[in-house]
C-alpha cells in the first residue's frame, strides 16, 4: 500500500522503521532495494544493476563494477509507516561500512540466495548484527533460479547461523515456474501474474492445501515452543489464531529468539509486498528498542526516543560532495532544527547546523527539522567524524561509536608530479574522514605515504576515488601486509643498567627482567592484536611504583619494532623481578628509557617467530576446474579445510596467508574461464615459514 509521508515530523514515532539490507555480494540486496522504492512510489521506474540505473548504487565505480561499495540511505512510505532504509555493501572489504550502518539501525532484512543459501559474507554480516543486537527477518531471494530450493536455504540458515527459522510462506511453483506464495499465518495465496506489478490475493490452491496446512502446523509448533503466550493458546485450542501467531512472531523477532523467513524473486518483482508488510509487522520502531546509553562526566545515562528529550545523535557516515560536506546521523532523542547549534563530543566544540536533508541516495530534500528516530544528513558541520556524538550544548552525552577494524593490507601512494604532492595529502585526508577503516601514514624509513585498508578491492576503490574526484594522477606501489613478531622462548634474569652522566642532572635505572611468551599466541586467531602483559614482583620498595609505571611505558615503546624485521611485537609477558634506584639520578624518564632498551635487548636474546596475517577463503568454482584451483591454493601455502559440491559447482574453504592472495582474483578468473569467485575475510595471524622475508614484505 503506497502512502505519502514526506511530511516526516508529523509521522508518529511508532510508525517509523529504520532498517538495513544485509547480504553476501550478488545476493540481490540492491535489486530488492530498487523494487521497494518502486512499489512504494518513491521511484517511477525500476532500477537495474546490470543497466547501471539503480538509485542506491549511484557512484560511478559501483555502476562499473556492478556491486555496492558505499552504504546508501533512502526513505519511503508503506502502509502509513515511514521506512528509512540503508542498502549496505556485500563485499568483505567493505564490512566496516556495514558495521557503521548497523550501529544506528533498529532492524534489518537479511537476504539469502535461494541456490547458495548462507554464503561467507552472509554469515559475517549476521554476526555483526548479533554484535549490535539488531533484530532481523530473512528474505530468501532468487527463488526463480534453476536449483533454487527454499527448504535447503532455510536449513543452511539453521545450521550456520543458529537462529530458529520461522518460515511463514510456502512457494507456489518452483524455479522458472515460481509465481507466488502461500501466506501461512493468514492461509491465503499471493500471486504475481507475469508482466504485472500488482499482486493478486486469493484462496490457497487446492493442490497445495495439504502442504500448506502441514507447514502452518509446523510453524505453530515452532512458535509455541519459543513463546509462552502462544504455548498457552496452542495447548488450550490445539491451534493458533492469525492474531496470536502474528503477535508471537513480532515478539520472537524483536527478542532475537526467532527469525521470520519469507521468500520471493526481487528481480521479477515477486514477494516484495509481503516483505514490506513483515517489516511493518515484525521489526521494531525506535520506540520499541531499548533507550540509547551514553556517558556524561563518567556516569552512564539513558536517553529515550522522545522528540521532547534533550537532543542526541550519532554520526555514522561523512561524505564529501560537489556541493558540500554531508554528515549522516541517526537522531536518538530530541529535535534539531536548521540553524541550531550542537555540541560535538569528539572535538569538544560547538557547530552550527546549516541545513537538514532527507536523503534519497545521491538526491536530497530539505527539511526544517529532524526528530528522534530520524536518519538524515546535515550540512554545515566542519569537524564531525564517523562515531562522533552530536548533542544539545546544555545536555552533553557521549554515545558508544561503531567499532573500526584494523587495516591489514597497505600500498604506497605518491603523486606523479611534485606540484601535486600537497593535493594528494589533502585528498587522502578527506578520504580517511569519509572512511575510518582507511589509515594514512608516512613511513618513517622511506618517507612514503602508505595507505592501509581492509583488502585489495578496498584500496583499489579508494585510489580510484582520488583519481576521479580530484583529477590526480596517482602511482601505487605493490601491496604490503602487516606482519607481527612474537616470542616463542623467553629469557630470565636479564640485567640492564641505564646510566647517563653528561655534566647536568644524571640518569640512573637498574632493572632485572624476565621475558616470556603469552600462552597460545602462535596460531591464535587474535594474535594480530597487540597482546602485552606487565607485572612486577619487586617487594620492599626497591623500585617505587611511579618508576614501575614508567618502566612499563618504556617496554610498550619497545614493542613498536621487533628484532626480526622491525615489525610490531605481540604476545609478550614482562616481569620485573628486581631493580635499584639512585637517590638523585633516578627518575621516571630514566626508567622509561631503561624499559625501552632493556626489552629490546631481551627480545634479541629471545627465540622469536614472525607472524603473518591469514584469511579464511571461500572459493566457488565449476566442478571441472577443482583440480587446478586446489593446486593453486597449495602453491599459495593454503590449508584446505573442506569442500562441498552443489549443483555443478564446488565450494572450497581454506586458510591462506594474506600476502599470497594478492592477484588471486585474476589468477582464479584465468583458471576458471571467468566462472570462479572467491571471498576472503581476515582470520588473525599465524606463524610464517622460516624462509619468509623479515623486512617490509611485498608480492
Amino acid at each position: 500500500m503506497r502512502t505519502d509521508l514526506h511530511r516526516h515530523p508529523d509521522t508518529p514515532l511508532a510508525a517509523v522503521r529504520n532498517l538495513g539490507i544485509l547480504a553476501h555480494v550478488d545476493a540481490g540486496k540492491t535489486t530488492l532495494t530498487e523494487r521497494i522504492l518502486y512499489l512504494t512510489g518513491t521511484t517511477h521506474k525500476r532500477g537495474e544493476v546490470h543497466d547501471g540505473t539503480t538509485v542506491t548504487d549511484f557512484d560511478p565505480q559501483e555502476r562499473d563494477r556492478g556491486i555496492t561499495i558505499f552504504a546508501a540511505a533512502v526513505s519511503c512510505a508503506w502502509d502509513a509507516h515511514r521506512i528509512n532504509l540503508i542498502d549496505t555493501p556485500g563485499h568483505v572489504d567493505f564490512s566496516d561500512e556495514v558495521a557503521r550502518s548497523l550501529r544506528v539501525l533498529d532492524g534489518a532484512v537479511a537476504v539469502f540466495d535461494a541456490v547458495a543459501g548462507v554464503e561467507p559474507q552472509s554469515e559475517a554480516v549476521w554476526r555483526q548484527a548479533d554484535r549490535y543486537g539488531v533484530p532481523r527477518i530473512a528474505f530468501v531471494n532468487k527463488l526463480d533460479r534453476a536449483g533454487a530450493d527454499l527448504d535447503t536455504a532455510v536449513e543452511s540458515i539453521r545450521e550456520r547461523l543458529h537462529p530458529a527459522p520461522l518460515v511463514v510462506q510456502l512457494p507456489i511453483g518452483s524455479e522458472a515456474g515460481f509465481t507466488g506464495v502461500v501466506d501461512l499465518p493468514r492461509m491465503r495465496s499471493l500471486v504475481w501474474p507475469e508482466g504485472r506489478d500488482t499482486v493478486e490475493e486469493g484462496p490457497v490452491p487446492e493442490a497445495l492445501r495439504d502442504a500448506a496446512e502441514g507447514r502452518r502446523r509446523q510453524l505453530e509448533e515452532a512458535v509455541a515452543e519459543l513463546h509462552p503466550g502462544a504455548f498457552e493458546e496452542f495447548c488450550a485450542e490445539g491451534t493458533l489464531s492469525a492474531r496470536t501467531l502474528t503477535a508471537a512472531l513480532r515478539d520472537l523477532t524483536r527478542s532475537g529468539d526467532g527469525v521470520v523467513v519469507l521468500c520471493g524473486s526481487a528481480y521479477r518483482n515477486r514477494g516484495i509486498e509481503p516483505l514490506l508488510d513483515a517489516v511493518v509487522a515484525y521489526l521494531p520502531s525506535p520506540r520499541d528498542v531499548p533507550a540509547v546509553r551514553g556517558t556524561r562526566d563518567g556516569t552512564e545515562q539513558e536517553r529515550l526516543a522522545d522528540p521532547a528529550a534533550p537532543f542526541a545523535a550519532l554520526v555514522f557516515k561523512v561524505n564529501g560532495t560537489g556541493t558540500g560536506r554531508l554528515t549522516y546521523l541517526r537522531v536518538y532523542s530530541g529535535t534539531i532544527g536548521k540553524g541550531e547549534t550542537v555540541w560535538d563530543s569528539g572535538t569538544g566544540r560547538t557547530e552550527r547546523v546549516g541545513r537538514i536533508l532527507r536523503v534519497q541516495a545521491d538526491r536530497h530534500a530539505p527539511l526544517e527539522r529532524a526528530v528522534a528516530g530520524d536518519i538524515v544528513a546535515v550540512v554545515g558541520l566542519k569537524s564531525a567524524r564517523a562515531g562522533s556524538t552530536l548533542c544539545a550544548p546544555g545536555a552533553p552525552l557521549v554515545l558508544e561509536p561503531p567499532t573500526v577494524a584494523d587495516p591489514v593490507v597497505s600500498v604506497a601512494v605518491e603523486a606523479v608530479g611534485s606540484a601535486e604532492a600537497e593535493l594528494l595529502v589533502s585528498a587522502l585526508t578527506r578520504l580517511v574522514e569519509e572512511d575510518p577503516s582507511l589509515v594514512v601514514r608516512t613511513d618513517p624509513e622511506t618517507g612514503q605515504l602508505v595507505l592501509s585498508g581492509m583488502g585489495e578491492l578496498h584500496l583499489e576503490v579508494a585510489v580510484e576515488k582520488i583519481r576521479l574526484a580530484h583529477g590526480l594522477d596517482v602511482r601505487v606501489g605493490r601491496p604490503r601486509v602487516a606482519y607481527r613478531e612474537t616470542v616463542v622462548r623467553g629469557v630470565s634474569g636479564l640485567v640492564h643498567r641505564h646510566v647517563k652522566q653528561d655534566g647536568g642532572a644524571g640518569e640512573f635505572a637498574h632493572v632485572v627482567l624476565d621475558v616470556e611468551p603469552l600462552e597460545d599466541v602462535p596460531g591464535d586467531g587474535d594474535a594480530g592484536a597487540t597482546r602485552f602483559e606487565f607485572r612486577s614482583t619487586v617487594v620492599g620498595g626497591r623500585v617505587p611504583q611511579e618508576y614501575v609505571r614508567a618502566l612499563e611505558a618504556g617496554c610498550r615503546d619497545a614493542l613498536a619494532d621487533g628484532p626480526l624485521g622491525g615489525h610490531p611485537v605481540t604476545g609478550v609477558r614482562v616481569v620485573l623481578t628486581d631493580g635499584a634506584t639512585h637517590p638523585k639520578d633516578s627518575s621516571e624518564r630514566a626508567f622509561r628509557t631503561a624499559g625501552r632498551f632493556a626489552l629490546r635487548e631481551a627480545l634479541r636474546a629471545c627465540a622469536m617467530v614472525l607472524l603473518e596475517p591469514v584469511a579464511d577463503v571461500t572459493v566457488t568454482v565449476p566442478d571441472d576446474a577443482v583440480g587446478g584451483v586446489l593446486g593453486d591454493l597449495a602453491a599459495r601455502r593454503g590449508q584446505v579445510s573442506g569442500s562441498v559440491a552443489r549443483a555443478g559447482v564446488v565450494v572450497i574453504t581454506a586458510t591462506v596467508p594474506l600476502v599470497e592472495l594478492f592477484g588471486y582474483a585474476t589468477r582464479l578468473r584465468s583458471r576458471t574461464r571467468g566462472r570462479g569467485v572467491f571471498t576472503a575475510r581476515p582470520a588473525g595471524y599465524a606463524p610464517a615459514p622460516s624462509t619468509a622475508p623479515t623486512g617490509t614484505v611485498t608480492r
